[in-house]
């Protein structure tokens, strides 16, 4: 994947043998936290997230919930109060004002999830909190950090807090985003996810028609909250948590559109600044011009990525394997032909539907995300489907059986389809609302990739947003930072090329761009000692990797092959205390972690 010329921080050795030689990626598979929703027979609402086999048999027969904590319980304050709640985690609610402008008047409600460090406070060795959001916009950083809290603190070290948050209008910070007055009116409504645009149910006609119902019910909705939910506010918002832990500065890691957030706290609060990773980078620029145009860069690499490790995985590796990779794509053209010209009927024990282009094409767009999760069972349903089956296929897309949660469970804290919309149109400049521009776009996108049938709807999303004053800040993204921060960029990402890492780097002095040599969304979609290494020594040291530093992973997707582990580090200024626990952590965060679409 990477240039042959170019030397990289350590390399791996490629092993062939026999799966039960080592633990197959299925052994590190936990079941996420499953949302439940209300699923209808001809109107449903996906979060689309690419299910493992071990979540689809997780829905067979009953629903799994671990959330069993009331934040009725955490009483909001200008301190942060933690109360235990939830496994082994403590929880907190900070009041912040809602309008900056304002501080005095009304305000919003920030909730906060942490795996504390078990170091005292008061100890020398105890390093104080990092931050962390997983994307989106409206990812929530307490879901990531009550599934992987653990995994992220074994990477930083034990001197760290581990904190995640719900930026404001997500999940369990108030003010919550939603254009509907019940769960049921929403699943009737249907999908505002991805989808393929120009596809014989949706097209652009369609697409553009449905963003302005839903638009109008979100001005609708709004009782003068809605122009408050952006990333300025979520980074003052962060500040606010820095102070509130008694500290001056931020420690940070964001991924996907946590960089927007992470560059826009830069580029506001320069002086802050103690340790900042953005992870799978956006362009800030063209993500605050609503513009959505060069993040299919090196989607393809990552589709050629699936194609050669299928190859290479052999006939016993990869179920869908052909001798080439160019025989694999071939083969995957030929399916898409097919189900184009003729869906597949599918019944599974608890639903029902059609494995049709739309679902087909996100099947494979959304394993690009996570290969080390996804490849495997992709392959195993694309070889299925060939054979005339789409259930699993089928099954990796929709969403557990059907259930109407209680409006107050904690079920309803897990949409994020309406703030992500609030939060990406409220961020970006506002877009032409006609038909014609529509259709203009749809154009231009699907010209740059194949993939901008399904990226297209992210834009579309904003067509007949109410129309907001532009007070907030949407760059310029530079900064002198009080200490250098961090990109980290992986050579195929499929939705933040490692182009846009290099670009947003020069606007910040002194920073460094590790390059992770990986298929995946961000680096710990892909298991690499290297990168997760310097990563730690950063936030333990602050010193930076070498600028050109290139990491490799140390394993293959598919169950047949190995990277051997060798030393990759030949550093010998910082050591990794904690080896086993410390790759353990990598191996579940690449096996399992599944960051929020579409960034």
């Amino acid at each position: 994947m990477h240039d042959e010329k170019t030397p990289h921080v350590s390399s791996r050795r490629m092993l062939s043998g026999p799966t039960s030689s080592r633990k197959t990626a299925s052994m590190f598979l936990s079941t996420l936290i499953l949302f439940s929703f209300c699923f209808f027979a001809l109107w449903y609402d996906r979060e689309y997230r690419l299910a493992t086999e071990i979540d689809i048999e997780q829905r067979k027969g009953r629903t799994v919930n671990p959330n069993n904590f009331s934040w009725h319980r955490c009483t909001p304050s200008k301190e942060l109060v933690w109360h235990d709640c939830y496994v082994a985690r403590q929880c907190a609610r900070l009041i912040v004002p809602l309008n900056y402008s304002d501080p005095n008047g009304e305000k919003a409600i920030i909730a906060l999830t942490r795996k504390a460090s078990l170091i005292p406070r008061k100890s020398p060795l105890y390093r104080g909190p990092v931050l962390f959001n997983p994307g989106g916009p409206g990812g929530s950083g307490i879901d990531l950090v009550l599934q992987y809290g653990d995994a992220l603190g074994a990477i930083l070290g034990p001197q760290f807090d581990v904190v995640g948050f719900d930026p404001r209008g997500v999940g369990r910070s108030v003010p919550r985003v939603s254009y509907f007055k019940t769960e049921v009116e929403r699943q009737l409504w249907g999908n505002f996810g991805l989808h393929v645009v120009n596809d014989s149910v949706e097209g652009i006609s369609r697409t553009w028609a449905r963003s302005l119902v839903k638009n109008k019910l979100a001005a609708e909705s709004d009782d003068g909250y809605l122009v408050h939910i952006n990333t300025d506010n979520t980074a003052r918002d962060m500040l606010r948590i820095v102070e509130a832990h008694g500290r001056d500065k931020l420690q940070y890691w964001g991924f996907s559109y946590g960089s927007v957030l992470g560059a826009t706290f830069a580029a506001l609060f320069p002086d802050k600044v103690e340790r900042l990773v953005i992870d799978g980078v956006v362009d800030a620029e063209n993500y605050f011009d609503t513009l959505w145009s060069n993040n299919l860069m090196d989607t393809d690499k990552a589709m050629q990525f699936f194609f050669k490790t299928c190859a290479d995985a052999g006939p016993f590796g990869c179920p869908f394997y052909a001798p080439t990779p160019e025989d694999v794509q071939r083969n995957l053209t030929k399916l898409y032909d097919s189900v184009r010209a003729n869906p597949i009927p599918v019944r599974t024990e608890t639903s029902y539907g059609l494995l049709d282009y739309n679902l087909l094409r996100l099947s494979v767009f959304v394993s690009l995300y996570s290969p080390y999760a996804a490849f495997f069972p992709l392959a195993r349903g694309l070889s299925q489907l060939a054979a005339g089956d789409a259930t699993l296929l089928f099954q990796m897309l929709q969403p557990p059986p059907f259930e109407c949660p209680s409006e107050s469970s904690e079920n309803a804290f897990n949409v994020i389809q309406d703030a992500q919309s609030a939060i990406l149109c409220n961020d970006g400049r506002d877009i032409p609302g006609d038909l014609d521009s529509s259709e203009r776009y749809f154009k231009m996108i699907t010209e740059r990739s194949q993939w901008g049938e399904l990226w297209a709807s992210i834009r579309f999303n904003c067509i007949g947003w109410p129309k907001f004053p532009k007070h907030h800040f949407q760059g310029p993204f530079v900064g002198n930072t009080s200490h250098p921060i961090l990109l980290v960029g992986n050579t195929a990402d499929p939705v933040t090329p490692l182009w846009a890492a290099k670009k947003m780097s020069q606007g910040f002095p002194g920073s460094v761009v590790l390059t992770q040599d990986s298929a995946g969304h961000a680096s710990i979609n892909a298991p690499s000692f290297c990168s997760q290494f310097l990563i730690r020594r950063y936030f333990v040291t602050g010193a930076l990797p070498k600028p050109g530093t290139i990491c490799s992973v140390f394993k293959s997707p598919f169950p047949n092959s190995l990277y051997v582990p060798e030393d990759q580090m030949p550093f010998e200024d910082f050591a990794v205390e904690d080896e086993h626990s410390f790759i353990e952590a990598i191996e579940n965060l690449s096996n399992n972690l599944k960051l929020p679409l579409p960034l």
